[in-house]
């Protein structure tokens, strides 16, 4: 035996404190270690629980998406009343065009004024106008419109999509729907699972978990630093751990009592989001149907006023109207055309609004 100092330990000539070395100066160690649970409740009600967890999140990222295709159809199919509405000032210039030719060769001829051919250039002018102002409008919706679908402002965007009375009146008189189709409903749906499996995790969480335990090592001890040669001594063991839940101040309990509350509240705003579906598909039925109605009102005051504006021309060029007429039955085709074009988006916006509330979309 040596002492602290490595130098041999006498027999001391009396039985005082001796400095002595219980240890190597080296030491080294290594192992591996296992824990494994083999039951426990809660972790199986999780492993239940993750599809649910899952189709969730989903649902929720569906109905952001839900959201997102409504805003776009809104204003796709605004640009293509945008594009419709172009096509009427169009008409509507070369009708003026024509006019305006036609009364600068009878003021030539003398029956005609001068503020007679001003009065029809100022009206060119302002149709002339009227489509910049509606042509920038579409520009800036359709740059809108890619934003939110994250297109590329450089790349081009074409409306491909039509408008007809056919297509704005189908399904108006389909009464049914199921809540279910109601991405909303289906979330609602799911957290009722999730909160059903919450508290059948709290309620668990009562009884005893078993879990496993194993360990394997080695060790070695020097003087010199040779590890690389023997010998090493090996431990090992195993073992099972119970745990069994005695007493908690009532913490368990009250984390049920509460799961079950949040449960309750769940159900609460199903019943809540029917009465909402409901509401929303009635409110945008009456909607749509005012709308069709109002669109089709309108499309009949531009047939008429295009047949006023038709023999009103016609009376013109025979001599026998005024300047002041036609400009009068013009102005009043141009509101008639504007009054249409604003019901067929409203038609629409409210047949969309039907849709999402039906969940149709």
């Amino acid at each position: 035996m040596k002492d602290g100092n490595g130098n041999p330990i006498v027999s001391p000539s009396d039985f005082g404190i001796i400095t002595a070395a219980f240890g190597a100066k080296y030491a080294a160690s290594a192992g591996i270690d296992l824990n494994q649970i083999l039951f426990d409740g809660q972790v199986f009600v999780g492993l239940q629980a993750r599809n649910a967890l899952i189709r969730n999140a989903e649902l929720a990222a569906d109905v952001t998406k839900e959201q997102i295709k409504a805003n776009v159809l809104k204003i796709y199919y605004q640009l293509v009343v945008g594009k419709k509405q172009i096509g009427s000032i169009d008409a509507n210039i070369d009708n003026y065009e024509k006019l305006l030719r036609d009364t600068r060769e009878i003021y030539k001829n003398g029956f005609a004024e001068k503020l007679d051919v001003d009065k029809v250039q100022v009206q060119l002018s302002n149709l002339q106008t009227q489509k910049l102002k509606t042509q920038n409008q579409l520009d800036a919706g359709n740059a809108g419109l890619k934003f939110l679908m994250n297109m590329p402002q450089k790349d081009s965007l074409i409306l491909t999509d039509t408008l007809s009375d056919e297509e704005l009146k189908s399904n108006i008189l389909d009464e049914a729907y199921n809540y279910a189709d109601r991405k909303e409903y289906q979330q609602l749906e799911t957290s009722i699972k999730l909160g059903q499996y919450n508290v059948k995790r709290y309620r668990l969480s009562k009884i005893p978990t078993l879990s496993l335990a194993a360990n394997y090592s080695q060790s070695a001890q020097r003087q010199q630093f040779d590890f690389f040669k023997g010998p090493y001594f090996t431990s090992s063991f195993i073992s099972l751990k119970l745990n069994v839940p005695i007493f908690d101040g009532g913490a368990r309990n009250a984390r049920i009592a509460s799961a079950k509350l949040d449960l309750l509240k769940i159900n609460n705003n199903i019943d809540q989001l029917k009465s909402s579906i409901d509401n929303d598909v009635a409110q945008s039925r009456i909607n749509m149907k005012s709308a069709l109605i109002t669109m089709d009102s309108q499309k009949k005051n531009i047939e008429l006023a295009q047949q006023v504006y038709n023999s009103t021309k016609l009376k013109y060029d025979q001599g026998l109207g005024s300047n002041q007429e036609i400009n009068t039955a013009h102005a009043d085709l141009v509101t008639a055309q504007n009054n249409y074009y604003g019901s067929l988006y409203d038609a629409i916006t409210t047949k969309i609004d039907y849709l999402k509330a039906a969940g149709k979309l």
